[in-house]
This record gives structure tokens, C-alpha cells and sequence, in this order.
């Protein structure tokens, strides 16, 4: 007979396969959208924008929600809806359709996120082990698939329509696997309608947001930015992610041997240097495999960054630990879905390499707010 906890892992970790894999399957279609539509970076921006609305406002509400009802309706209707809406940005024909579809695949995505999130917070506690970081490399995991699916379909002339099709059936396949295994979590009556960080939450908050803009930018401007400096062909750029969340998942799933090694503080902070280090190289690069080595860096950076944030947020005492989740959550995943969208108005102006170097800058706070950030935990 399975143990319910191995079950309950199962669960969780196919719940952020899918999630990731949703996610990833839309970076190679960006530039394919950018010339569909005949839009420029400020109006492609635009449409990024819809997706972080989507993701946020919805986050916003499946908080609450999830804690009445628990984690379970949320990541069954969030990434089957995300599964639905996907094929539509493969051929959405004008900008407000274009713009509806984000809107909802992005308030779809906010769903499962709050719920996954909630869910391996419960199964970690009940497991008595580390278990984040593994959690949150199989996101990475169908990151690297869903970015490499799309851009192997692509390359090789086949409809994205057709590839964004198959991509759909496997998320719900996968979703059908896990929903028995779900376990239930911790409900309460009286929550907030909107969940609103406190004391040292505020800092984890926003560190989570800078570390998802790390992935956001890269997810949403990285193939642009390779074929923007002629480094690789369009149909070809979508290879970038895929290398970052190779890096990632590399990172995540040996996440917490390192941690239990390094400790959260200082696994914090040596991943912000080895990240930033990786932004020079990825911006200064002659030539592809430079760039791609830099990519490389970052993610073997960010990667275990937002597990121990998640972490610390669970043992503060400032703020009950399922709402702090709820909020490092929602303003987190607003730095991965609405932050890039700001990176295409500050390219419309100043071109999209400079606007990547505003976020180097921005992401050195990583490194620095480390021993703050972890003040609050054992592991340091």
C-alpha cells in the first residue's frame, strides 16, 4: 500500500511540473506573437502586463480562498484552466484577443501557484524534512520540457498550434494522476480578503519578487534578447530558457543536500553573487555559447533563493505562517508574470540590454538583505 506522504510528495511535485511546463511552453510562442500581431516591445509589454494582472488579482483570491477550502480545488481548476487557455496564445489573431487570453492564462497560472505552494508547505511540515527546493525543481523540471517541447516544434516547422495542443492534453493527464493523491490542508474560517505582508514577510516578499523577475525577464525577453543581438536565429532563441531552467532545475533538486551543507544564509547569498555574475556574462557575450553560459549562472543562482524564502516565511512569527506564504506567494510571482512587462517599457525607451542591466543592479539586494532575510529561521 503507498504511504500517504510519498503520495502526497507525488502530488505536489507533478503539481509544479505542470505549472512550469504551462508556463515555459509560452516563451518560445513570444517572439512568434511579437510578429503575428506587428507590435513593438512597449505594446508586447502591454500584453505581458495582462498576464501579471491575471496572475496577481487572481492570486489575490485563491489566498483566502485556499485557506476555506484548501489546497486542493485550487490546483485542480488552476492548471486545468491554464491547460485550456494555453493553445489560444499559439493563434489569438489580434491584440485584445490576444490580451484576454493572458488575462486569463495568467489568473489560471495564480491559482495553482497558491495552491501548489500551500499544499508542499503542508506535506513538507508533515514529512518533518526539507523538501522545497525538490518541490520547486520539478517546476524548473517542466520548465526545461515545455521550453525545449515548443522550441523542437518550432524548429521543426510543425504548427505551434498543434505542439501547444499536445502540450495541453499532457497537463491534464498529469493533473488526473496527482488530484487522488492531494492531501487535505490546514483550513480556517476567518481569513482576510486580501492578504497583507507584515514586518520581516515585507522583506521576504520582495526579495521572492526580485528573484521571479530573474525569471520572468528571462522567460519572457530572453529569446529576444539573443535574436535582438544576432547571437541566435528566432526560431532557434527559445534554447535560452531552456538552459536557465536546466541550471535551475540542477540547483533545485540538489537544493536541499546544499542548504542542510551552507545553510539558508549563506546559500543566499553566494547564489545572488553567482547570479549577478552571470548577468555580466550573459550581457557582455560575443558570441552564443557565452551568452548561454552566463544564462547558465543565473539560474545556478536564483535557484534555491526562493525555497529558503518560502522557508523563512513559514517559521517567522510575525504573521500566521499560511497567510505569509500567501503573500511572499502573490508578490513573488508578481516579480516572474507583471515585472517583465515594466522591462518592455523601460526597453521602449532605453533598448532591451540596458533595461537587463537595471535589473542586475536591482538583484544585487539579494546578496545584500541575506542575513536579514534568514534572521528569522534556525537554518543560518
Amino acid at each position: 500500500m503507498e504511504n500517504p506522504n510519498s503520495g502526497a510528495r507525488l502530488a505536489t511535485r507533478l503539481a509544479f511540473l505542470v505549472s512550469g511546463f504551462g508556463l515555459a511552453c509560452w516563451a518560445p510562442l513570444v517572439p512568434l506573437a511579437k510578429a503575428r500581431l506587428a507590435i513593438g516591445d512597449g505594446s508586447l509589454g502591454l500584453l505581458l502586463l495582462c498576464l501579471g494582472l491575471g496572475s496577481v488579482g487572481a492570486m489575490q483570491l485563491a489566498g483566502p480562498l485556499t485557506s476555506k477550502l484548501g489546497a486542493r480545488p485550487a490546483i485542480l481548476v488552476g492548471g486545468i484552466g491554464q491547460a485550456i487557455l494555453l493553445p489560444f496564445l499559439a493563434f489569438a489573431p489580434t491584440v485584445p484577443t490576444m490580451a484576454v487570453a493572458l488575462l486569463l492564462f495568467g489568473a489560471f497560472l495564480g491559482v495553482i501557484e497558491v495552491g501548489m505552494n500551500v499544499h508542499a508547505v503542508e506535506v513538507e511540515t508533515q514529512a518533518g524534512t526539507p523538501l522545497m527546493s525538490g518541490f520547486h525543481g520539478l517546476f524548473s523540471v517542466g520548465g526545461f520540457v515545455g521550453s525545449a517541447l515548443l522550441t523542437a516544434v518550432l524548429s521543426m516547422q510543425i504548427s505551434p498550434v498543434a505542439g501547444v495542443v499536445t502540450a495541453s492534453v499532457l497537463m491534464i493527464a498529469t493533473l488526473a494522476l496527482a488530484a487522488p493523491r492531494l492531501i487535505p490542508t490546514p483550513k480556517t474560517e476567518e481569513t482576510p480578503l486580501v492578504v497583507v505582508p507584515r514586518g520581516i514577510v515585507i522583506l521576504l516578499a520582495a526579495l521572492a519578487a526580485i528573484t521571479f523577475l530573474t525569471e520572468g525577464a528571462i522567460l519572457d525577453w530572453g529569446a529576444l534578447l539573443l535574436s535582438g543581438k544576432g547571437l541566435l536565429p528566432v526560431a532557434q532563441a527559445g534554447i535560452g530558457y531552456s538552459v536557465f531552467a536546466v541550471a535551475m532545475t540542477a540547483g533545485r533538486l540538489t537544493g536541499d543536500a546544499i542548504v542542510g551543507r551552507l545553510g539558508d544564509r549563506r546559500t543566499m547569498l553566494w547564489g545572488g553573487l553567482l547570479s549577478l555574475l552571470g548577468y555580466g556574462v550573459m550581457l557582455l557575450a560575443p558570441v552564443a555559447p557565452v551568452a548561454l553560459f552566463g544564462i547558465l549562472l543565473i539560474g545556478l543562482g536564483a535557484s534555491n533563493v526562493v525555497p529558503i524564502l518560502f522557508r523563512q516565511a513559514g517559521r517567522q512569527t510575525v504573521m500566521p505562517a499560511g497567510l505569509a506564504i500567501a503573500a511572499v506567494t502573490t508578490i513573488g510571482y508578481a516579480g516572474i508574470l507583471a515585472g517583465p512587462a515594466a522591462i518592455g517599457f523601460v526597453a521602449q525607451g532605453i533598448g532591451l540590454p540596458a533595461a537587463f542591466w537595471l535589473l542586475t543592479a536591482l538583484l544585487c539586494l539579494v546578496p545584500l538583505c541575506a542575513k536579514a532575510a534568514t534572521a528569522s529561521g534556525r537554518t543560518s
